[in-house]
């Protein structure tokens, strides 16, 4: 490796990340090719797409194919202006090694003799693109620029992709814990029942009645998460017409009223007159029924919920209020995660999917609307949802 390649050699160092210097090598037998692409490069600024950011291009240079390979085995290259005439190894043979060990830097060719037959052949070995000497200043920036903000797109593309893979990675194990658990518990009073060690009935009736309520919280984390996979795809059907908010709140409070009354809570809803709004009455049914199963489930025996509906020209608000056992302002923070359930003393029995308050936001979300939280520990939780009236994109005529 030359002295001059030391001396325009790029950091090893990442820290800044991948979109602020993008590296060149220039492969080049003759030293004014070499030197004029340095002069043109170095410290050219590329803007981002899409952005208001750029990436500046840092170059290094090579007189052979051979030592071009060298100098890219010792540090990675992101651009290659590779010249197609070389002594000893041709660019199309560089480029054929290059692809042999599957380096991702996009070549660019440079050839005096620019022909069809070698853009071809350039072309079928992996280049990105081909420019013919001679060639001006402007014309080799645009050739680089080019290369550059293809280099990024398909950068962030692999991002992407990896941030994804890890986010359904960790979806996936979550989710298998939260299967795992009821069906370790079902299975255990099975095998109480399959032994005899459940001698008497009220014994029997207890492991079977902890059985169903285990498998029932099943169901409903297998019914959450399609609605969350339906929301999230984009695969649910919507079927917009006039829902009155008063009549789903009702249906849900009478819904929750069984569990309310065994433990004595008290229920009451605040309306003075229908609430219309144009939505997909499933999804107001979905929003309600968690906010208001989670106000009974997590309040107090004795206490009460108060469901109010109100209307104005610009939207909608839903607030559930509770007298329940509430949240501090670090808990309320990470309320709306999926699978996020509040772990304390107080909240070790109580069931649920970890996913009703994620479902909640989302379709807020949907209808350019928003979910707020406010809570007190042992004073209790107050819900509120706004919704425009009409929801984006719902075109009501």
């Amino acid at each position: 490796m030359n002295a001059a390649l030391k001396q325009n050699a790029i950091t090893e160092n990442l820290e800044a990340g991948p979109m602020d210097t993008l590296r060149v090598l220039v492969i080049d037998d003759e030293l004014g090719m070499r030197a004029g692409a340095s002069r043109v490069l170095d410290g050219f600024r590329v803007a981002l797409p899409d952005t208001d950011g750029h990436v500046c291009l840092e170059v290094a240079h090579a007189e052979s194919g051979e030592e071009g390979l060298q100098a890219m085995e010792a540090r990675k290259f992101d651009i290659v202006l590779l010249d197609h005439k070389l002594p000893g190894m041709s660019g199309l043979d560089v480029l054929e090694r290059l692809n042999q060990r599957r380096d991702d830097a996009l070549v660019i060719m440079i050839t005096a003799y620019a022909s069809l037959d070698v853009a071809v052949s350039a072309t079928k070995r992996g280049a990105f693109d081909f420019l013919a000497k001679p060639f001006t200043p402007e014309e080799l920036r645009d050739a680089v620029r080019k290369a550059a903000r293809h280099h990024i797109l398909r950068w962030q593309a692999r991002k992407l992709a990896q941030e994804k893979r890890q986010v359904r990675f960790q979806f996936l194990s979550v989710l298998v814990h939260e299967l795992k658990a009821p069906l370790v518990a079902v299975e255990g009073y099975l095998r109480l029942l399959q032994e005899g060690a459940a001698t008497d009935p009220e014994t029997a009736a207890r492991a079977v009645d902890r059985s169903l309520v285990r498998l029932d919280g099943m169901r409903k984390l297998i019914v959450d998460l399609l609605d969350l996979t339906r929301i999230e795809s984009g695969q649910k059907a919507r079927e917009f017409a006039p829902v009155d908010l008063v009549e789903v709140a009702r249906a849900a409070i009478e819904t929750a009223l069984p569990a309310a009354q065994e433990r004595t809570i008290t229920m009451e809803l605040h309306a003075s007159a229908p609430v219309v709004m144009q939505a997909d009455r499933g999804e107001i049914e979905i929003m309600l029924n968690n906010l208001v199963s989670n106000a009974v489930k997590y309040n107090r025996d004795g206490g009460r919920v108060d469901v109010t509906v109100s209307g104005a020209p610009q939207g909608v608000t839903m607030v559930v209020k509770d007298t329940g056992i509430g949240m501090t302002k670090e808990e309320t923070a990470k309320l709306f995660g999926e699978f996020v359930r509040i772990k304390n003393a107080k909240t070790r029995n109580i069931m649920g999917s970890g996913l009703g308050l994620s479902i909640l936001r989302k379709l807020a979300t949907l209808y350019g609307g928003d979910v707020t939280v406010a809570s007190q520990p042992d004073v209790g939780t107050t819900f509120t949802v706004q919704l425009p009236t009409v929801a984006p994109g719902n075109d009501v005529g």
